[in-house]
């Protein structure tokens, strides 16, 4: 399928072969570890990602003309279905702060492996995580364990966003560290989300 928005001009050989319809699926892409350098990549091959704002701060520069503010933005992207995506943006208007945090959350996209990793559950659909993984940032180190179908998600709410972003409907989450610190609890889910698939069992 080729891509219908004629002002993308593929700046690498991922994107020119993207755009040429000769890879159609992100599955090709993580396989052969290719890196992702534009965001116009995840716009043909995942075209119904969605978003959500996490975190809206308001920062300050010093410069020779006086204080600079702008909107630090931290968002979470996903297709409720394998892959999500955490990024950060900084703008003087709030609209150019998201599209930035956006398009670096399409750069950091991740595929999640899902399953049923408890001993509970023979179900063997993919609606938890299939083993424990423990992620870190910061202060904050989350661990998130396998959970039977139907227990949902023992979280706290920027957790619970972040996998259900990624398509994992049952799990219980456990946090250490200043988890007070929204982009840093945010940053240890996607670490941890991140190693279901480094780590094959």
């Amino acid at each position: 399928m080729a891509y219908q928005q004629t002002q993308w001009v593929p700046r690498t050989t991922l994107g020119k072969l993207v755009l040429e319809g000769k890879i159609t699926n992100l599955n090709e892409v993580f396989e052969k570890n290719i890196p992702i350098k534009e965001p116009e990549i995840i716009d043909v091959l995942l075209p119904g990602i969605k978003h959500e704002i996490l975190d809206v701060k308001m920062v300050q520069k010093q410069t020779d003309a006086g204080e600079i503010t702008k909107f630090k933005i931290g968002v979470i992207i996903g297709n409720f279905d394998g892959y999500v995506g955490l990024g950060t943006g900084k703008s003087k208007q709030m609209r150019f702060a998201i599209d930035k945090a956006i398009a670096d959350a399409k750069l950091n996209i991740i595929p999640v492996k899902r399953g049923c990793g408890h001993w509970r559950c023979p179900c063997g659909n993919p609606h938890s995580v299939p083993f424990a993984v423990t992620g870190k940032k910061g202060s904050v180190e989350i661990t998130i364990l396998p959970a039977p179908k139907g227990v949902g998600l023992i979280a706290g709410e920027i957790a619970k966003t972040i996998l259900n972003f990624a398509g994992i409907k049952d799990a219980w989450v456990v946090s250490r560290g200043e988890t007070r610190t929204t982009m840093n609890f945010a940053g240890a889910v996607y670490e941890a989300l991140r190693k279901t698939y480094l780590f094959k069992k």
